[in-house]
């Protein structure tokens, strides 16, 4: 099979600090300030072409730090990342531009991935119409709802028949008639033998869509396989979860975190 995915190893870390100051210093001064945040340790897995993979996880595991490598929105740390063809992004508000408007969001972007004026005019009704913005098309960005952002941002990537989809929670959000289009369009993409990573909360979205699952705890890869396999031992997770107590779920956060940072011992 081959290969349309391939992320090797991959590690992101970002610097958190506690005012613009000490931005500033660690910029400017020799010294190290800030605290390092790992949001991705050692990181790998390999999607087959026509796989649809699900990243699973608790909030803060690094599925959308990983979405967007993906994507190439953000760069990794170290690693590698083998992405077979065009790639597109779908989230909320992903790519687009608030001081422009929906129009001119969807000329930008197609400008921007070597689309011709011509071709642009061409897609340009399809994509409005798929969005049902209606006259909000011509309205500044900044002035839409999240569900309208991820309305247009569906409608731009489905429209320009990308090779590798990724959607990031991008129908959370907006009502439920455009989110089950939205589904529908996903599931005739997937027909047609599509590349897609898909991150979402829903389980049953997850069942319905998935053929793989990347469960991913504090950054890590904790498994990764058929989603038949995976989704039951993740809902086993979630029920124990949910029944935890705060004290219980920071100190399972710890144990991440320790296992964490054995893992960059090791690397480093």
């Amino acid at each position: 099979m081959e290969k349309a995915i391939v992320v090797e190893n991959v590690t992101k870390k970002y610097k958190l600090y506690e005012s613009a100051k000490e931005r500033i210093f660690d910029l400017l001064l020799p010294n190290n300030y800030g605290k390092d945040f790992y949001a991705l340790v050692d990181v790998s897995f390999e999607a087959e072409k026509g796989d649809v993979i699900g990243f699973l996880g608790t909030n803060g595991s690094g599925k959308s730090t990983l979405s967007n490598i993906i994507a190439g929105i953000v760069p990794e740390t170290t690693g590698k990342v083998s992405v077979n063809g065009e790639a597109a992004l779908i989230a909320v508000a992903a790519g687009l531009k608030g001081d422009l408007t929906g129009r001119e969001n969807i000329e930008l972007k197609c400008l921007m991935l070597g689309f011709s004026k011509k071709q642009i005019e061409e897609m340009e009704d399809s994509i409005i119409e798929f969005s049902e913005l209606g006259n909000f098309i011509d309205q500044p960005v900044k002035s839409y709802s999240s569900g309208m952002k991820s309305r247009l941002g569906f409608a731009i990537s489905v429209t320009i028949d990308p090779d590798i989809l990724i959607i990031d929670e991008a129908l959370s959000v907006g009502d439920k008639a455009f989110a089950d289009k939205s589904f529908a369009k996903m599931m005739e993409f997937k027909e047609q033998g599509k590349t897609m990573i898909f991150v979402s909360h829903s389980i049953r979205q997850m069942k319905t869509f998935c053929d793989k699952i990347l469960w991913l705890e504090q950054g890590m890869v904790r498994d990764y396989g058929a989603a038949d396999d995976i989704i039951p031992q993740y809902e086993k997770f979630i029920k124990e979860w949910k029944e935890m107590s705060a004290v219980e779920r920071k100190k399972h956060r710890n144990e991440a975190l320790k296992r964490q940072e054995k893992r960059l011992g090791i690397l480093n």
